[in-house]
């Protein structure tokens, strides 16, 4: 779970598992792991908006109710605030979600034999024996 929050290999913990902000790389630079296992979708988006931003909408209503601001003060302070509490933790949990993969060696379900036939490995070896 810390290589994941840090951006780090989920096998050997020093190379980097981004290229840019969200993009992950094709391979560890330190150990050779392949990240085509990687599938996070729509998971960081999810659960960023969940832990963060429901919470930070519940603040910003609660400012509205409370003070009645101006819609200035909300383009001035809340939708920073909003865009902020939801895209920065985007990557730690990104990070997190294909270390899981890689902890828990997820696929979905009948899939490993069209895996196999798509990128050309042994169907009886796992996908994650690099």
């Amino acid at each position: 779970m810390r290589c994941g929050w840090k951006g780090l290999c989920p096998r050997c913990g020093q190379g980097k598992m981004f290229r840019s902000w969200l993009t992950i790389v094709d391979r560890c630079d330190a150990c050779d792991l392949d990240y085509r296992f990687a599938a996070p979708d729509d998971g960081p988006a999810f659960f960023s908006l969940c832990i963060c931003a429901l919470p930070l909408i519940a603040f910003v209503v609660w400012v509205q109710v409370a003070f009645d601001p101006p819609a200035w003060v909300h383009l001035l302070t809340s939708v920073p605030f909003m865009a902020l509490g939801t895209l920065l933790p985007l990557r730690p949990i990104k990070g997190w979600l294909v270390a899981s993969q890689y902890v828990n060696r997820a696929q979905e379900a009948g899939t490993r034999k069209l895996w196999a036939q798509l990128h050309g490995t042994d169907p009886g070896r796992s996908d994650f024996d690099q």
